[in-house]
């Protein structure tokens, strides 16, 4: 099978799928997020304490995201915001502080005060994990769309759906929420191009500090 990545709407780089890679990719998933999810037992356990206590409702939240090829999938995350919250983003979207196709707001009113934590240390998305350990994502790759983010996609944005949506990717140890969508976009395709065993690592590792020190997180 043969991808394709458009640099500029006109050109096309054609490269072929790195079978190897994808193999041990998988195993690499498979190992982490099981070894992650044991030791963050105790951790997840507290997490949905707090969620419980400051709000009435599931401790998780399901998000139908598009994921490689276009294909729905179900991701995990831990609810951050109160119940119904979907229902409000249309009396919002005049409120949102960027000028692309997401949705952000600093002061979302429809967050709870535990989500507002969750967000900015990102373990809302720990979760995840288990999307890893069941092949819907891997570690590294372009952050799941919205549907109805999705839908608006031109076709060079659609480029990013070539490979399989991931946990953490080059835009969020790059910036993260401070890029706009256009710069995200293209650090996605640049990862696509780039992506190797090592490259994944090097991904990973730039992650970890982004994350504890909350870099461009809102």
């Amino acid at each position: 099978m043969i991808d394709q990545i458009n640099n500029n709407n006109n050109d096309f780089v054609i490269f072929e799928n790195k079978i190897l890679y994808r193999f041990f990719k998988r195993v690499l998933d498979i190992i982490v997020s099981s070894i992650s999810i044991i030791l963050l037992l105790p951790l997840f356990i507290i997490i949905a304490f707090l969620i419980k206590c400051i709000s009435n409702g599931p401790i998780f939240y399901t998000s139908k995201r598009i994921g490689k090829d276009g294909k729905i999938f179900n991701m995990y995350k831990f609810r951050s915001m109160k119940i119904n919250a979907d229902k409000e983003l249309e009396s919002l979207l005049k409120h949102n502080e960027t000028n692309g196709i997401t949705f952000k707001m600093t002061n979302d009113p429809r967050v709870t005060k535990v989500g507002r934590f969750l967000r900015k240390t990102s373990l809302d998305e720990l979760p995840q994990l288990f999307n890893i350990l069941n092949g819907t994502m891997t570690i590294v790759g372009p952050r799941p769309a919205l549907e109805r983010e999705y839908v608006q996609y031109s076709e060079y944005q659609k480029q990013r759906l070539l490979v399989k949506q991931g946990l953490t990717c080059l835009w969020q140890c790059s910036g993260r929420s401070s890029l706009t969508f256009d710069d995200q976009v293209k650090l996605d395709l640049e990862y696509i191009k780039k992506r190797g065993f090592f490259y994944d690592i090097y991904i990973i590792l730039k992650t970890i500090p982004a994350v504890l020190f909350g870099f461009g997180a809102k």
